[in-house]
């Protein structure tokens, strides 16, 4: 039976999920598969191809209805969508950074953040580099999380195991500023908070 496009995609994933992205190579991915590495290229023209595929999957679990509020809740739960769905992924985001700045994706965050910016009042151009800057953030602190979490499953990381295993589900604590989503709930909403006064 030949293998689909599809079939590819998801061998792909399942590598980049047990060993990584440093890891995931064409040869790798053509022996997981029981094929020829060659047989890869009628699927995807190159591995930034696939790492754009990739990437769209990963941000699949983004698009979807807008979420209803003002505009302000409404940026702020499209991020959230966004850092939940990179870190579904061993090195999400990692993964899906490369492939915007291949311009290799063609995931709907960045368009989306911009339906919603420019219905609360901003320019296009405005709204454009908001939801840029928004995307950015969400890249940066969530590729320090994960790589912060690996190095603490190696055991090279700078917290403790205590540390760790007194935090929450989503490694932090509730009610303070100590647990990653904490952190970066307080560093979305400094931005928000200062896209708000361009609005005034």
């Amino acid at each position: 039976m030949a293998l689909s496009r599809s079939d590819v995609l998801h061998a792909a994933l399942a590598i980049l999920d047990e060993y990584g992205l440093g890891d995931l190579t064409m040869r790798r991915l053509a022996t997981s598969l029981g094929i020829q590495p060659g047989a890869l290229y009628w699927h995807f023209a190159s591995k930034q191809a696939l790492l754009g595929a990739i990437a769209d999957e990963i941000l699949r679990a983004v698009d979807g209805p807008v979420p209803a509020g003002d505009w302000d809740t409404r940026i702020i739960e499209l991020a959230h969508r966004l850092r939940a769905a990179l870190l579904a992924h061993r090195d999400g985001a990692e993964v899906v950074a490369a492939a915007y700045a291949l311009r290799a994706g063609r995931g709907n965050t960045v368009p989306l953040m911009v339906a919603v910016l420019t219905d609360a009042g901003f320019t296009p151009d405005e709204a454009e580099l908001a939801a840029l800057t928004v995307l950015h953030y969400v890249f940066g602190h969530t590729a320090d999380e994960q790589s912060h979490a690996q190095s603490l499953a190696l055991g090279v990381a700078g917290v403790t195991a205590d540390a760790a295993s007194s935090a929450g589900p989503e490694g932090g604590t509730s009610g303070d500023l100590s647990g990653e989503t904490a952190r970066f709930g307080f560093g979305l909403s400094v931005f928000v908070d200062g896209l708000r006064t361009r609005l005034v």
